[in-house]
């Protein structure tokens, strides 16, 4: 019987009502078919087949594979999705890539694929907003559905460059006394190498053991020491960070002993950052000139109030 009842209720339904559960019905099942195919091949993080021509790449995906779960489960997809996201922002892709490498993410990805990891979340999350619009706006809640989707988008790619905002502060922050240590170790009697070792034990986890740690790897796999710090340099590019680095190279270039080098970076990098603390402390009286004015008509209007609406009603009684 309830299946008669379904059967007519199908029937009774409008063109439009019907077109939608045919969509729904197609969408459902190539979820199911995505998720069967994911969870075959997805989860296990095997490496793939390479040949001579396409080595580096393969090598790359395979490392990214095993770092993001989020690419080794929608590889298929942000690697067809990667291609319309470079030409649509070509001129934006060296800007993306640096905050890439910047933020502390994996310096395997590319900046196409991170944006078609951004267009893969905004889809995921459709179902959810397209439930909670419809169900509080209606049909027009289908129009805010994908106004949303494109804010997702946004807002992970600002999420990037604050992350990377942030990270370099952190770097900035702990950088003279990671140099302090260096200067100590050097006149103690160790080498460069050994110094920045020890240097980078001591900060490990923090952003600052982080980056000279890939410097002293890239020097032990046979880059020198203006080449590793000048690819530090291209990867930061901060003023601060690249004035410092600049001058390490160019003491190298010279022959300027290291640790007195070192030393003299860390004082400038501690002036630096008490003018930013001065200039900081500054503006704070200029943005809070604002909300104090705002405090001060608020309990101007609760002291005088009273008074203002007595005097108003009394002369209307009168």
């Amino acid at each position: 019987m309830s299946f008669i009842l379904s059967n007519s209720s199908l029937l009774a339904a409008t063109p439009v009502d019907q077109l939608w559960l045919l969509m729904g019905c197609l969408l459902m099942g190539l979820g199911v078919l995505l998720a069967a195919r994911t969870l075959l091949v997805s989860m296990a993080s095997d490496d793939l087949e390479q040949d001579d021509d396409w080595r580096y790449d393969v090598s790359r995906i395979n490392e990214l594979r095993k770092a993001s779960i989020m690419y080794r489960v929608f590889q298929p997809i942000i690697q067809l999705l990667a291609t319309p996201c470079r030409n649509l922002f070509r001129d934006g892709l060296p800007e993306i890539h640096r905050e890439i490498q910047c933020s502390g993410m994996s310096r395997f990805w590319t900046a196409e694929e991170y944006l078609a990891r951004n267009a893969v979340i905004s889809v995921l999350m459709f179902p959810v907003y397209y439930y909670l619009n419809t169900s509080m706006m209606g049909s027009p809640g289908v129009f805010l559905t994908f106004v949303m989707m494109l804010l997702t988008g946004v807002v992970l790619r600002r999420q990037l460059t604050m992350k990377a905002i942030y990270r370099l502060l952190l770097i900035k922050r702990r950088l003279p006394y990671f140099l302090d240590l260096i200067t100590l170790l050097m006149e103690a009697g160790s080498a460069f190498m050994q110094s920045l070792e020890q240097a980078v034990r001591e900060f490990s986890g923090h952003p600052v053991g982080v980056e000279f740690s890939r410097v002293m790897t890239e020097m032990r796999m046979g880059k020198n020491r203006t080449a590793a710090f000048e690819a530090m340099r291209e990867r930061l590019q901060d003023d601060e960070i690249t004035s410092l680095l600049g001058s390490i190279i160019q003491g190298e270039e010279l022959g300027t002993p290291l640790a007195k080098l070192f030393r003299s970076q860390a004082d400038v990098l501690r002036l630096k950052r008490s003018q930013r603390a001065e200039t900081l402390a500054n503006e704070a009286g200029v943005k809070m000139l604002l909300p104090a004015v705002l405090v001060m008509m608020a309990t101007v209007l609760i002291i005088l109030g009273p008074f203002v609406l007595n005097f108003m009603l009394g002369t209307m009684t009168l």
